[in-house]
């Protein structure tokens, strides 16, 4: 692993993830492919640094590693699926085979932003494949003052509702402004959780990946047969 770019990490303590030991028979062993999306657009957005450090674990684990930037995203029904950030974060979502969820909280919850950019994401197939349902995913918040747990707690009922397999760790950080320092985390407990997580991310992603059946769904097997049936009595 190159660890140049982690100058918190104990080198001694970081393990390569055992991949042989997760994946199915059938996988090609690519790099898993990670969406970040961060809740803030702000110039120090302290979501997109978190997510920022995150990614860059994630590329230590070997994964590609692609970033949304919502700046310009319509709020949802604010314009249709054609418009190009619109399509961009379809089109990532398509792409990836997880996700990484980082919002700031505020008045208690997630924001705006945050939530746009998974609204703008749909639960019903494109091109025969839903975006969200079986990839793997996992929630971070920061907060401006004391540690909360709102906004991870709502962001698991969506990805829940998206159909995805959240990971049980979480990294929430709290008074966010003291934790950063020229763009970077500085070491701390805090920032080893967000290196538990993105660790437990990929080992995961591994796991669930080319086993569709773990989100195979009765429902979904009849409302399809439905549609076979339907359009084989008309020819």
């Amino acid at each position: 692993m190159d660890l140049s770019d982690l100058p918190n990490i104990d080198a001694d303590q970081l393990h390569p993830i055992d991949v042989a030991s997760l994946v199915s028979a059938t996988d090609d062993l690519h790099a898993p492919r990670i969406l970040m999306l961060y809740g803030s657009l702000r110039e120090t957005s302290y979501s997109r640094l978190a997510a920022e450090e995150g990614a860059r674990i994630l590329t230590a684990f070997g994964c590609e590693v692609r970033t949304f930037d919502p700046t310009g995203l319509p709020l949802p029904d604010g314009a249709d699926a054609s418009h190009p950030k619109v399509a961009e974060l379809r089109e990532l979502a398509m792409w990836s085979e997880g996700m990484v969820w980082s919002s700031p909280e505020r008045h208690g919850a997630m924001t705006g932003i945050m939530k746009a950019q998974i609204d703008w994401l749909p639960l019903a197939p494109i091109g025969g494949i839903r975006p969200t349902q079986g990839k793997t995913l996992a929630v971070m918040q920061v907060c401006g003052g004391s540690q909360s747990f709102n906004t991870v707690n709502q962001l698991r009922i969506l990805g829940r509702w998206m159909r995805m397999v959240t990971i049980p760790n979480q990294s929430s950080v709290p008074m966010a402004w003291k934790e950063f320092e020229k763009g970077r985390m500085k070491p701390s407990s805090l920032y080893n959780r967000i290196v538990d997580v993105m660790e437990e991310l990929v080992r995961f992603t591994y796991m669930t990946r080319g086993r569709p059946f773990l989100t195979d769904r009765y429902s979904e097997r009849v409302e399809d047969a439905a549609k076979v049936h339907a359009r084989v009595t008309k020819l």
